[in-house]
C-alpha cells in the first residue's frame, strides 16, 4: 500500500477517484478483520479515504475551490 498525496489524487479523474476509495474500504474491510486493533495499515487506509472525500467535497463541479 502506497501513500496516497493530494496531488496524485488531483491529477485522477473523478471516476478513477471512486473507483479508488471503492477499493480502498473493500481494503479497509479486509485489514480490519485481520487485525484486532488498528494497525499502522488501517491508519494509513482511513487516511487516503479520508483525502480523496476531502478533495471531492473542495470541488465544485470539477473546478477547484480557492482557498
Amino acid at each position: 500500500m502506497t501513500l496516497l498525496k493530494y496531488k496524485d489524487i488531483a491529477k485522477m479523474p473523478e471516476k478513477e477517484r471512486n473507483e479508488k476509495m471503492k477499493e480502498l474500504k473493500i481494503q479497509l474491510i479486509k485489514a480490519g478483520v485481520t487485525a484486532n486493533r488498528t494497525n499502522g495499515k488501517t491508519k494509513e487506509i482511513k487516511k487516503a479515504i479520508s483525502r480523496i472525500i476531502t478533495f471531492n467535497k473542495s470541488t465544485i463541479g470539477g473546478v477547484e475551490k480557492s482557498k
